[in-house]
């Protein structure tokens, strides 16, 4: 019983309470047993007094052989150790009853408290994810604004007065207004446009044609990246990593990419700076030795 109640320490207490009742009540039970026993084990002994003294007599007890005392006593004394034996055996069974319903108790009281850590840890981990996809979305506003500049530049070294650009210099100034106003997409929209409306050729050498922008359009790639792992990081279901690749950055990323891997015949990467007319054949008709200057017109 000590060892019992050793177990249901640190439990809950009302169930350990309950614990200590059913203890309390298998040692109830078992007392009226040591009771009765007691008491039958009295009337067998008066009844075993008055049997001698008016059947054999003391004396004569006492004066038989050794070998027939001990066939009386044992005769005697036979039925009081069956009724021991047998009030002993019910005593016990009662107890390891009330003990075993003792250990459910416990055993129960232990699943429901592995069952509140096990949803505990899930409020944590819940929590946890929570606070790493916030930190992320405010991370990612920035890196989306620096995506933003790095377009905004590469646009600036494609699109100037002296590469004879198609974007004048008042959209450039509007673009960057707009750019300012939070919009960190707006010259990656414009580059998108641009790179599709006027070929593969054009593309390429507006987003690789020189060192500077080669070296723009990888920076704009190895961030773009850097955020998807982080995006995957804090984002169980892909939502966040797809609404990224879905947005206009995402998509500059997928032509970016495209375009690096796939260069228009004539072109070669890492080999800046590109001349506007890189991997067009001439003939002797041509104007091929005249330098034009980097523009839609020169692509054509």
């Amino acid at each position: 019983m000590n060892n019992e109640k050793g177990v249901s320490a640190g439990l809950n207490p009302d169930v350990e309470k309950e614990t200590e009742n059913t203890l309390e009540q298998s040692t109830g039970d078992s007392g009226w047993v040591i009771r009765a026993g007691l008491w039958g084990s009295v009337l067998w002994l008066v009844f075993l007094v008055a049997y001698i003294s008016n059947s054999t007599g003391w004396f004569n007890l006492f004066n038989a052989p050794m070998d027939t005392l001990g066939s009386f006593l044992e005769g005697a004394f036979a039925p009081l150790a069956f009724l021991w034996f047998v009030l002993g055996y019910f005593t016990q069974q009662k107890e390891l009853s009330q003990n075993t319903e003792a250990i459910k108790l416990q055993h129960q009281e232990m699943q429901k408290t592995s069952a509140q850590a096990v949803i505990q840890s899930e409020a944590i981990k819940a929590s946890e994810l929570h606070a790493r996809r916030e930190s992320f979305l405010g991370v990612a506003e920035s890196v989306k604004a620096q995506l933003g500049s790095i377009m905004g530049f590469l646009m600036l070294s494609s699109q100037n007065a002296e590469d004879g650009g198609s974007v004048p210099p008042e959209e450039m100034t509007k673009l960057w207004d707009t750019k300012g106003r939070n919009d960190h997409e707006v010259f990656t929209r414009k580059m998108l446009s641009l790179t599709f409306i006027h070929g593969e050729r054009y593309g390429y050498k507006l987003l690789f044609g020189t060192e500077i922008r080669q070296r723009h359009s990888e920076s704009f790639i190895f961030n773009f990246e850097r955020l998807l792992t982080a995006a995957s990081e804090c984002d169980t279901n892909g939502m966040i990593k797809d609404s990224l690749i879905g947005s206009a950055h995402g998509f500059m990323y997928q032509r970016i990419v495209n375009v690096r891997d796939n260069p228009p015949e004539g072109f070669k990467l890492g080999y800046p700076p590109l001349s506007p007319l890189a991997g067009h054949r001439c003939n002797k008709t041509s104007a091929c030795s005249i330098r034009r200057p980097f523009g839609v017109h020169t692509l054509l």
